[in-house]
């Protein structure tokens, strides 16, 4: 079974009490089993910066789900948890999920990109990965740690 690593994130109500249910959830699902957790992060917003702080972790995940059905499952997860996607790009929302890597899979399809595309750019993904697996290797694009050293 691959190791897939699943991006957390939540910036309204109560933080870490949605990310720990999304937690449980991801765990339940038929085909899925977390593994590891990082350790949970206060960080600032990125790209829109008029709203809440962030929290911010990194689930590590052993699963018998296709990435597509398992990204289906975490966006359902999510509009349980009550997320919207109404608002402004990177805004405030109550959890977001993140397919970051998907064992050595490298995915281009309409809507599910892996490893994620934007994971190289921040330092609240890179740092709980690093934390889960300092010698994890990000598929087509080096370390985690030369990715993390590259950000300082």
């Amino acid at each position: 079974m691959p190791l897939v690593y699943i991006g957390l994130g939540s910036n309204l109500g109560n933080r870490e009490g949605t990310i720990r249910d999304a937690i449980d959830r991801i765990h339940w699902l038929d085909g899925a089993a977390v593994l590891r957790v990082s350790s949970l992060r206060e960080t600032d917003p990125v790209g829109y910066e008029e709203q809440p702080r962030f929290v911010n972790g990194v689930a590590e995940v052993e699963t018998t789900l296709a990435p597509r059905e398992l990204l289906d499952q975490l966006l359902e997860i999510e509009r349980d948890l009550g997320r919207t996607r109404g608002g402004p790009r990177y805004g405030p929302r109550t959890i977001d999920l993140d397919l970051l890597l998907y064992g050595e899979e490298q995915i281009d399809e309409p809507e599910l990109v892996v490893p994620h595309p934007r994971l190289a750019e921040r330092s609240f993904v890179l740092e709980p990965l690093h934390e889960l697996e300092s010698g994890l290797e990000v598929p087509g694009r080096g370390s985690v740690r030369a990715l993390l050293a590259g950000l300082q």
